[in-house]
């Protein structure tokens, strides 16, 4: 696939996007989930050692494949990694997968109800060495915890100024303003944030993809899956459950998954290839119906 290739299957592809970019402190966490306990490993080398297994095991296995599983997003060090040494990205568009990356690098403390990104002072560089690699393009992650709107204006006006860096590189940015599922007022951030998101692809040359959590009210992000400047719309399981995760993505048109936990919450170290095999193509068909089958 070359870039042109990788446009179109994002533009119209049947399937969804695997998130694999769980990394710092949040890889304990997939660790465990994945039956592999703390006392596994001495140093941040061995723990990142085990999750870069667990990605090259989904990599590899049968199930993973771009008929219905048109993207992956991939941590920096599973990125610079290799898969029966074949580099990861080419390792999946071997499979007719398209290969992002994850740029940003955590989350400020909230302020105005949101957490911004953390500065990326070396993210020119991550781009050059991620486009050389045959990298698509990135994925970049804020919160919005309440119904703040000079703070999801703040949030949405930095994802679209991340989201410029990295089409000066070629390469398309996902733009992904996280509403959590857990708010109080999260029906209301869904309002706010689709004005905000409008207001900025209204001054793009451009198109971007967008990330978002699925909204409250299914079909307020029908004008984003209808935009010119919008390449596709994907959604984060945002702590669903993967039936549940599922049920509400049928409800949006338009939109595709990029879950993470919702796609690995049955898999486990212990598993035979067999078993395991199993439980991800089970995984990746809920998903795959979730993305598109309509309600």
């Amino acid at each position: 696939m070359n870039s042109a290739d990788m446009t179109a299957k994002m533009a119209s592809g049947n399937g969804f996007i695997a998130a694999l970019d769980q990394s710092g402190g949040s890889t304990p966490k997939a660790l465990a989930g994945y039956g592999v306990e703390a006392g596994a490993w001495s140093n941040d080398e061995e723990m990142f050692g085990l999750i870069h297994e667990m990605r090259c095991r989904i990599i590899r296995s049968a199930a993973f494949t771009g008929d219905k599983v048109i993207g992956a997003i991939l941590f920096e060090r599973t990125m610079d990694g290799t898969v029966d040494g074949k580099p990861v990205p080419q390792a999946l568009i071997d499979k007719g997968v398209v290969p992002f990356i994850k740029i940003d690098k955590g989350l400020e403390d909230e302020a105005d109800g949101v957490q911004l990104m953390k500065p990326m002072p070396t993210l020119d560089a991550l781009l050059v060495r991620s486009k050389a690699l045959g990298v698509y393009g990135t994925k970049e992650r804020s919160v919005i915890n309440s119904a703040n709107a000079t703070g999801i204006a703040a949030v949405v006006a930095q994802q679209f100024e991340v989201g410029r860096q990295v089409l000066s590189h070629g390469m398309m940015p996902i733009i992904e303003p996280e509403v959590n599922i857990k708010s109080a007022t999260r029906a209301e951030c869904d309002t706010i944030l689709l004005a905000e998101i409008l207001k900025n692809l209204d001054a793009m040359d451009e198109q971007v993809m967008l990330k978002l959590s699925l909204p409250v009210v299914a079909g307020t992000f029908d004008p984003l899956v209808d935009h010119p400047k919008v390449l596709r719309v994907v959604a984060l399981s945002g702590g669903y459950k993967r039936p549940e995760a599922c049920v509400e993505l049928a409800k949006n048109k338009g939109i595709i998954a990029s879950f993470s936990r919702a796609l690995l919450e049955d898999l486990r170290h212990q598993m035979s290839d067999a078993e395991f095999d199993a439980a991800l193509a089970e995984a990746i068909d809920q998903i795959f119906i979730g993305s598109t089958v309509k309600a």
